[in-house]
């Protein structure tokens, strides 16, 4: 559905550090930074990216946003939130854990990243 994600990051470097640690959690290579400062986190599913504001003003989170990303197990998505805190975020949202819905059992897990962006991570559990 998406091809590409783009978030403002005031500090490239700072929130290249939080992603390269966090997706290499999940398998994903470091990030790559162009010609105009912008860095590409590049899969076979579609580009993540983080860019200064093109108008010039504070990057800033989008109130009511979450970006969500697919964890493989339970113990992934704990690494996922311990080694976000460790690498500049932030916690948010209630803490890691098993969120029941009824017909639907969900782990989630979510932080913000040194812009204030919110982020998580899902793994949908098999009803019992």
């Amino acid at each position: 559905m998406f091809s590409h994600i783009m978030l403002g990051a005031n500090d490239i470097q700072e929130s290249k550090q939080f992603y390269n640690a966090t997706f290499g959690v999940l398998g994903y290579e470091p990030g790559v930074i162009d010609e105009k400062g912008r860095c590409f986190y590049f899969t076979d599913s579609g580009i993540f990216a983080l860019s200064k504001p093109i108008d010039g003003k504070p990057a800033s989170c989008g109130n009511g946003s979450t970006i969500g990303f697919s964890v493989n197990s339970l113990e992934q998505g704990e690494k996922w939130h311990s080694v976000g805190l460790a690498n500049g975020g932030t916690e948010c949202e209630d803490p890691p854990g098993i969120r029941d819905g009824g017909k639907m059992k969900l782990y989630l897990a979510y932080l913000r990243d040194p812009a204030g962006n919110k982020i998580c991570v899902l793994k949908r559990l098999k009803p019992e």
